[in-house]
């Protein structure tokens, strides 16, 4: 068989396995051992094990459990309540007020953590019930939340960018930078939309002559009250701002900062010193780092057998020979990677793809910086539809009074809105470059 022969085969091979329910690291496993077996002998399985152990021995790994220790940390109180009252209490003044509290809460509270389905759960079991209540549309209540909630992997820090980041050799630090500018966009330009959806749908609600909303009213002191609640984790975000870009340290030392920090807030602010409850952080932070740490041993491994049988390299000259417009070759990486969004968790697409997307994207001229942030764009958007769109079942759970079709349909103006900013940031790369050039300098 040819190498283009093996790569078809490898493929829907690998398609199946991973569709069967099998758990990624090892469905990637399994298919890697098993083509390595047959098209290069027993000989070719000396390797296995050193290959996967020298993978995970990254010292660079090390931010991956730390993050995911605060975003546990965090996860574990109330403190999506309290940052969604805060913005609540500033805003409810404003058409759509209440939906733009939510948008803005999940963006904070997906900075801190780094989780999507954690930020869409935890700010959606408060706000979705208040929203309904307040006489929002279910769509309007449910779609925000769950839009809101894929900026978890977008906003530093991400663990999706330290994978990616991993996976091309690029700068963990670079990319937290690179995300922030798109990230705050994306926060204002979900809010407009909201902000224009509840004002056309106060303007039904009137023409309808439907029964008023009771109205609300908050003091000076208990928006400054809000504050002080939510004040403290909007520090951690200072703190690894001023540790990572001002040089004092590195991305594991800034990890490990903004780990202890969020584990002592949570301690000191909610009272989660008892053992039952610590033991809770650890768990969850030792199951999901192991997941994590398990695919990315297993994405090694994939991607020794790709290149062991030629597969990458002939895939990136086939994809480099077609001589087609970069930007068309861009358009089709992305419709790619919508389409495998829709199967496939994101650190999955990172680490079985990049291998292959890499040397294309540097023989066409593509920042690999500016594509991280186009691709986790993308995959953003695989969090909100379906066959495995997480973040829909994430609110689903949170409202199993909503059913799931009225959950996508509110979620589907906040997808054309994330595919008209890949659009932007493709016309405007500075939207993604800029920020870390200044305070970097110019690089890869």
């Amino acid at each position: 068989m040819t190498e283009t022969q093996i790569g078809g085969v490898l493929l829907v091979t690998t398609l199946l396995v991973l569709f069967s329910g099998v758990p990624i690291a090892w469905g990637l496993t399994v298919v890697a051992i098993a083509f390595l077996l047959i098209f290069e002998g027993f000989g070719s399985l000396d390797a296995v094990a050193l290959i996967m152990l020298d993978e995970l021995a990254s010292f660079a790994l090390l931010t991956i459990p730390l993050f995911v220790l605060l975003g546990a940390s965090i996860g574990a109180t109330a403190a999506g309540r309290d940052i969604y009252e805060s913005f609540y209490r500033l805003l409810y003044r404003v058409p759509g007020g209440l939906v733009i509290a939510n948008i803005f809460a999940c963006g904070v509270f997906s900075a801190i953590c780094g989780s999507s389905p954690a930020t869409a759960a935890a700010i959606g079991k408060v706000g979705v019930p208040e929203m309904l209540r307040r006489g929002v549309s279910r769509e309007l209540a449910t779609g925000s939340v769950c839009a809101g909630g894929t900026l978890g992997i977008l906003i530093p820090p991400s663990v999706t960018l330290i994978l990616y980041g991993l996976a091309t050799e690029t700068s963990i630090g670079r990319l937290f930078l690179a995300g922030v500018i798109p990230g705050i966009l994306l926060v204002l330009l979900f809010a407009a939309y909201a902000w224009l959806a509840s004002i056309l749908e106060n303007r039904e609600r009137a023409s309808t002559s439907a029964v008023p909303l009771p109205d609300v009213h908050f003091t000076t002191g208990e928006k400054i009250a809000g504050l002080a609640k939510a004040g403290p984790f909007l520090l951690i975000l200072i703190a690894v701002g001023f540790f990572m870009y001002g040089g004092f340290a590195t991305p594991s030392e800034v990890a490990a900062i903004a780990a202890v920090l969020g584990l002592g807030l949570v301690i000191v602010i909610y009272n989660t010193w008892r053992a039952r409850d610590l033991w809770r952080i650890y768990s969850d932070t030792v199951r999901e780092s192991t997941m994590i740490l398990m695919i990315i041993a297993a994405a090694a491994l994939y991607s020794y057998m790709l290149s062991r049988l030629y597969i990458t390299q002939t895939a990136a000259e086939a994809l480099v020979s077609l001589h087609m417009n970069r930007w068309v070759l861009m358009a089709a990486i992305n419709v790619f990677l919508l389409v495998a969004g829709c199967f496939l968790p994101p650190v999955a697409i990172i680490l079985m793809c990049m291998p292959v997307l890499t040397p294309v994207l540097e023989a066409n001229n593509f920042d690999l910086i500016w594509f991280a942030i186009i691709m986790t764009v993308n995959l953003e958007i695989g969090l909100i539809t379906p066959p495995v769109g997480l973040n829909l079942f994430v609110l689903r759970g949170v409202a199993p009074d909503i059913p799931i079709g009225v959950i996508l349909r509110g979620s589907m103006p906040f997808v054309i809105i994330m595919l008209l900013f890949m659009v932007l940031m493709s016309v405007f790369p500075e939207i993604v470059t800029w920020l870390p050039d200044k305070v970097m300098g110019p690089g890869r």
